[in-house]
């Protein structure tokens, strides 16, 4: 098992996902000077969110440019000391994002399933003889409830063909209201080594989101400070409870992929929450992954958090 290669990462969200795709973001919106950045903070690993669509076209063929892109943002995050974590963001037929993304039909579809199996095996002879650097994420945030039968199939079958070229690559699989800890319960356990469960964590939503303008679950006129919030440390304890509870029985090791605050929070804040809740993943031997290094209402290089970073950066 790798899993202690990936206990601190930073994500680097919006760079091959949630963009315009035009070559002048791709080429520059990360850089080597940011990953190397990345390395600086202490960092043993990033995630990589990738769309579909960077690397195949409407009609599933591969575009080799796409692929070529992931190579170089894997040599390049590799040759700076981190371990990688590669996340398939969306795939045709779904998006995590409902506001945002017309992908629709993924569950019901066995084209875009095997489409989706295909991207699978193909990122496995490329990136599957470094198990101990490189990890996949085979989907993000599965949304609906009904939607979890079927991607317990799918995912089972995406395993099974990943294990047929990397036998050894670390996997992380999450389950549905977009990888929700208390629905981690609800996975299979799975015949097969170096599994991953996967969670994401932005609670108190009212709190981590607010003036969120891309959600209908947020007022974006609100504003709530830490002390008005929920989040305590028996409060994150209780929300990860069942998913600690999951991972000790299957003796599968957790890690959460995505966690952080937007950029309406004064620095301050977002400083208590970070400790808060790192406090509780730490306590139990989570891996964790912050969202995000830059931009994407939730960056942490940006000036706001200058005069807090260093000290956030200890915490993770």
């Amino acid at each position: 098992m790798y899993y202690d290669n990936f206990k601190k990462g930073i994500n680097l969200g919006g760079w091959l996902s949630q963009c315009n795709y035009a070559k002048e973001h791709l080429d520059g919106f990360i850089t080597e000077d940011d990953i190397r950045t990345v390395a600086s903070w202490g960092a043993d690993h990033v995630r990589i969110p990738f769309d579909y669509n960077i690397i195949e076209d409407n009609n599933g063929n591969f575009i080799e440019e796409g692929f070529l892109r992931l190579r170089n943002a894997v040599k390049t995050s590799l040759d700076a000391g981190l371990n990688v974590v590669l996340d398939l963001h969306k795939t045709a037929g779904f998006s995590f994002d409902y506001y945002g993304e017309d992908e629709k039909g993924f569950f019901d579809s066995a084209a875009y399933q095997e489409r989706f199996y295909r991207i699978w095996e193909r990122m496995a002879e490329i990136f599957g003889d470094r198990p101990e650097n490189i990890a996949f994420e085979l989907l993000n945030e599965i949304t609906d409830e009904a939607f979890l039968p079927a991607w317990k199939r799918i995912s089972a079958e995406c395993i099974r063909r990943i294990r047929a070229i990397a036998p050894e690559t670390m996997i992380l699989l999450g389950s549905y209201r977009n990888n929700a800890a208390d629905t981690v319960q609800f996975l299979d356990k799975l015949p097969y080594n170096n599994i991953v469960y996967n969670f994401h964590c932005y609670e108190p939503l009212k709190f981590t989101h607010q003036g969120a303008y891309w959600t209908t679950e947020i007022v974006p006129e609100e504003r709530m400070a830490f002390e008005d919030s929920e989040a305590s440390e028996e409060y994150f304890g209780k929300l990860f409870s069942t998913a600690i509870e999951k991972a000790k029985t299957d003796g599968v090791p957790l890690y959460c992929g995505e966690f952080g605050v937007i950029d309406v929070v004064s620095p301050e804040d977002t400083l208590k929450w970070y400790r808060t809740i790192t406090n509780v993943l730490h306590k139990y031997d989570i891996g964790v992954c912050a969202w995000t290094y830059k931009a994407m209402d939730f960056g942490l290089s940006g000036e706001r958090l200058a005069g807090v970073r260093d000290e956030l950066l200890k915490l993770l």
